[in-house]
């Protein structure tokens, strides 16, 4: 997998159109949860944008501290379903923490992980902080990295 990072002017309408599809894929169909994926964030975001063959199949998108969360944040973390076999979910977030260190200069990051998948974020550094909440009605855990 390639793996480039872009800010929001630099993606050409093509990348765009396939991440928002990817991310209905994962998070709207299969996750079966109705939302409003397109917040108005993506604009601020940095995009991690994980390709094979041309087709992009991993994606994340990150924060400024301050942009969305108080510190600099990873969010939209998905790989493509028939993708998850070669464990891509790990090279985009080591993609996505080195992003964040180069372009931010920090190394505290905050996200709004799936409760299920707490253990693959552990795997990363990051520690569950809080107590649970439903997001979109998908039960969710506050996670920092120091």
């Amino acid at each position: 997998m390639n793996i480039t990072i872009k800010n929001f002017s630099e993606l050409n309408i093509y990348e765009l159109y396939d991440i928002l599809q990817i991310r209905s894929e994962v998070f709207v169909v299969e996750q079966d949860c109705v939302y409003q994926d397109i917040d108005g964030k993506d604009q601020k975001a940095l995009h991690i944008i994980g390709e094979k063959e041309g087709k992009i199949i991993a994606y994340t998108r990150c924060f400024a501290p301050g942009d969305y969360f108080e510190n600099a944040s990873i969010g939209r973390v998905v790989v493509e379903i028939s993708q998850r076999k070669f464990k891509y979910g790990h090279d985009i977030m080591k993609a996505s923490i080195e992003a964040i260190k180069n372009k931010y200069q920090t190394n505290t990051i905050k996200l709004s992980a799936q409760v299920y998948l707490t253990n693959f974020y552990e795997s990363h550094g990051f520690k569950q902080v809080g107590e649970g909440y439903l997001e979109d009605g998908i039960p969710h855990i506050a996670m920092l990295k120091k």
